[in-house]
């Protein structure tokens, strides 16, 4: 079965379609008018082996937040939808990944239980058009709606790009990795019976 899904947003600051593929290439078609975080995505996608496209079109006159922060709500949406009830996933992921002198580690649990810490102990400027203190915010809108325990930590780094960059390539490999097959098919990875 198709592991997929395409999610609409609409509110008085952000318009967003976007589509996942949780057993996809690596293709994608993003464009939310801020050019870092497009290559952000771009990345996840590349990294994670997820197609996904994004257009969005948020109040970028006012600042970026409400366009990086409603993506985010809109890719844990689709994650969660695209899991399902969660038979047959690993469940749990984690993934280090250095880039130049960064190193970051995501660590995450498909629990159904959203949980949320950002670690990016670099000081937060601007990247193009995007400020760095709208991370932890994209993230917690992913843990949020995708039901998700997230741990996310830049364990060193001196430049704030590749610090970012190295934690959404974490973050890619560590949900491929939760969301793999693991054990029979119709077995739910939990001892509670649910998640």
């Amino acid at each position: 079965m198709a592991r997929t899904a395409t999610i609409n947003r609409e509110t008085k600051e952000t318009r967003i379609t976007m589509s996942l593929n949780l057993d996809g290439t690596g293709q994608s078609e993003i464009s939310t008018g801020i050019g870092f975080f497009d290559h952000m995505l771009e990345s996840f996608s590349k990294h994670g082996q997820f197609d996904l496209t994004v257009k969005a079109k948020g109040d970028l006159h006012v600042d970026d937040h409400h366009t990086v922060e409603d993506v985010g709500l809109c890719l844990g949406q689709a994650i969660a939808k695209t899991v399902g009830d969660k038979r047959g996933i690993s469940r749990f992921g984690s993934a280090l990944c250095p880039m130049d002198e960064s190193l970051a580690r995501a660590v995450l649990d498909l629990s159904g239980r959203p949980y949320c810490v950002c670690e990016i102990p670099i000081n937060p400027h601007k990247l193009g058009e995007m400020h760095g203190t709208t991370m932890p915010e994209f993230f917690r809108a992913v843990s949020t709606e995708a039901g998700m325990t997230l741990h996310l930590d830049v364990l060193r780094g001196q430049n704030l790009h590749h610090a970012i960059e190295a934690l959404f390539k974490a973050f890619a490999r560590a949900l491929n990795q939760a969301v793999s097959p693991f054990g029979n098919s119709d077995d739910l990875p939990s001892t509670k019976g649910t998640l």
